[in-house]
C-alpha cells in the first residue's frame, strides 16, 4: 500500500506545474535542518494550495501555522495585486530563515509574519477575510475556526489540514489527539454557515466556503 502511495504521490507531482527555485530550497532545507520534516506541505499540496488561491483571488489572507513557509509561498501567489498575507507561527528558532524565504520571494512586501500564540494575535488582525489556512496545533482548530467564521465574507474560504489524521479518523479506538481531530470533523460537518467537503490529499484537507 505504502509502495502504491508513493508512486501515485510521484505521479501527482509529475503531471502538475513544477516547484520553483525557491520552493525547491525551502523544501531541502526543511529536510536538512527539521526535526519533523514531514509537516511541510509538499509539491502537490502546494500547488493545491496555489490553485485555491488564485480562485479566490485574496485581499487579506491568514495562515494560522506557518512552520518554514512552504505554504505560505503558494497561498501567496494568489493574492490580488494589493493583497497581504498574515502568517502566524510560535517557534522563534525558525524565524529569521523563514523571513529570508519569504524576502527572497515576489511577495515578501505582501506577507506579515506574527510569531506568538495565534489565539492572541487573531484579534489584533484588522479587516474581512478572504482565504484562511489552518494548519497549527490541531487541540485549537475548532477555537480558530469559531473565531474566525464570522470574519470571512460570504464566498470566502477557510482550509483546514491534516483531518484525517493518518487514516487514524476511521480507527475503531481512536487515541485522544484522533478523537479531536474527529469532533472537529464532525462539528464541520454540521455547521450550516459553511458548504463543506474533505479532499484526501496527503493528510487531508477540509475545504468549506462561507455561504
Amino acid at each position: 500500500m505504502l509502495e502504491n502511495e508513493e508512486v501515485l504521490n510521484a505521479y501527482l507531482e509529475k503531471t502538475c506545474d513544477a516547484e520553483n527555485e525557491l520552493l525547491k530550497r525551502v523544501h531541502r532545507e526543511t529536510y536538512l535542518k527539521e526535526t519533523m520534516p514531514h509537516m511541510l506541505s509538499g509539491h502537490f499540496q502546494g500547488r493545491v494550495l496555489s490553485m485555491l488561491a488564485k480562485l479566490v483571488q485574496p485581499k487579506l489572507m491568514l495562515e494560522i501555522g506557518t512552520f518554514t513557509g512552504y505554504a505560505t509561498l503558494c497561498l501567496a501567489e494568489g493574492l490580488s495585486s494589493d493583497g497581504l498575507l498574515h502568517t502566524i507561527d510560535v517557534n522563534e528558532e525558525q524565524q529569521e530563515r523563514v523571513q529570508g524565504y519569504f524576502d527572497a520571494s515576489p511577495y515578501g512586501e505582501q506577507i506579515k509574519y506574527h510569531i506568538g500564540p495565534a489565539a492572541e494575535i487573531i484579534p489584533t488582525i484588522e479587516g474581512i477575510f478572504d482565504l484562511v489556512f489552518i494548519d497549527a496545533d490541531k487541540k485549537n482548530n475548532l477555537q480558530y475556526f469559531e473565531m474566525l467564521i464570522d470574519r470571512v465574507r460570504s464566498g470566502g474560504i477557510l482550509l483546514v489540514d491534516n483531518v484525517l489524521w493518518k487514516g487514524k479518523v476511521l480507527s475503531d479506538n481512536p487515541d485522544s489527539q484522533t478523537k479531536r481531530v474527529l469532533e472537529l470533523n464532525d462539528t464541520l460537518a454540521k455547521d450550516t454557515r459553511v458548504e463543506k467537503l474533505i479532499l484526501p490529499i496527503r493528510d487531508g484537507l477540509f475545504v468549506l466556503r462561507k455561504k
